[in-house]
């Protein structure tokens, strides 16, 4: 490990010849040209952002690179989560491929969740793969998006379901980048960070509950919620690198999140990924209640940390009309967690006891929504 590297906080994902760091600390985008030539033999790189990102960290990360002898190329986007469509990815790729980037060259993804996504699956389909490093910009890339290889764009039918797995070769998470974030994106990438203790780790979210605020505030609190993320996305990650068992445990709720986002149009002025989970997650919670799976309690219990922090926790808190519950329903069938036609949720038994929940009855479903459905 390098000196720099020493000084970050990290997170090895072992999954054999595929195998990368994660590393989270201050200053690593200045530092990025050593840890990314010390582990990618090319040359060249083309650096995807977007247009709020550029401006404050395209000029250093450049630098770095120059200094370590990669020369880089800016594929610079417009931000936002209508950037992951066909239009933007294939922008990306003509530029990409106008860099003469060749397979043992790189795509850096340097940003939140959307240009994670869709950088990375650049980099799985030019020249059928070039190498990828994740440099997320955003708390909700940082703990959730950039580790563990699930790349892709949005379709008119639902949130991620054109994509390939392309796992990192690095992530670099600088938590100095967070700085710039609004508070409110701070909030939904906390969404993410609440639902690793919501799936299996209830002490986690105990320990969430009495340190918000140090999190919210940086510093080594914050530090040390990124890497529990991290690592444990590490973990379920490499039980399941495809998603065919107990990653899926990962979308806890993300189903009614994925329905509310497309029932929005994806229009982050009305509603943004991390926000989507959060009430995702009290809906799940309230979902298993209502099935006498769990106690009440505990749906009472995500919402009120939820809500503490800022976050939207009902469907009567986002602004404008939603179409109406059957609509919702056609997005959450149309959701990829749908396998042979039968409705596959997260649900859960009490804090941190997350489960696969096969064969949920549809219907079941859309009387639960009605009830909870604004108006």
């Amino acid at each position: 490990m390098s000196a720099a590297a020493s000084a970050a906080t990290r997170v090895h994902v072992p999954l054999g010849d595929r195998a990368y760091d994660i590393l989270i600390g201050h200053g690593l985008i200045a530092r990025a040209g050593g840890e990314i030539a010390a582990r990618v033999k090319g040359r060249k790189a083309a650096i995807i952002t977007d247009a709020n990102v550029a401006p404050h960290y395209l000029e250093p990360l450049t630098e770095s690179l120059a200094t370590a002898g990669i020369k880089a190329t800016p594929v610079i986007l417009p931000p936002g989560e209508k950037t992951k469509s066909f239009e933007p990815l294939m922008e990306a790729c003509d530029q990409v491929l106008a860099a003469h980037i060749g397979r043992n060259d790189m795509v850096i993804a340097l940003g939140g969740g959307v240009i994670g996504d869709l950088a990375g699956f650049v980099a799985g389909i030019v020249r059928r793969g070039v190498r990828f490093v994740q440099m997320p910009t955003s708390l909700l890339s940082q703990v959730d998006s950039s580790v563990g290889g699930k790349t892709g764009i949005n379709s008119r039918h639902g949130k991620n379901l054109i994509g390939v797995f392309n796992q990192p070769d690095l992530v670099l998470a600088d938590s100095d980048t967070l700085q710039t974030l609004s508070e409110r994106e701070f909030r939904a990438g906390y969404a993410e960070v609440a639902k690793y203790g919501l799936i299996d780790k209830p002490d986690f979210f105990e320990w969430l509950e009495k340190n918000w605020q140090a999190v919210f505030a940086g510093g080594e609190a914050r530090i040390h919620a990124i890497a529990t993320s991290c690592q444990a996305k590490s973990d379920v990650v490499v039980a399941d690198e495809f998603e065919t068992g107990p990653r899926a445990l990962l979308n806890l709720g993300h189903t009614f999140g994925h329905a509310l986002e497309a029932a929005t149009a994806y229009d982050s002025r009305r509603l943004v990924h991390g926000e989507a989970v959060a009430i995702g997650m009290v809906l799940a919670h309230d979902f298993s209640a209502r099935l006498n799976l769990a106690s009440p309690d505990d749906a009472r219990r995500v919402e009120r940390h939820l809500k503490a922090v800022g976050l939207p926790t009902s469907m009567t808190e986002i602004p404008g009309d939603l179409p109406g519950p059957e609509r919702l329903m056609e997005a959450i069938a149309q959701d990829k967690k749908v396998k042979d036609g039968k409705l596959t949720f997260i649900l859960t038994r009490g804090i941190g006891q997350s489960f696969i929940a096969d064969d949920v009855v549809a219907s079941e479903v859309l009387t639960f929504l009605k009830g909870k459905y604004p108006g």
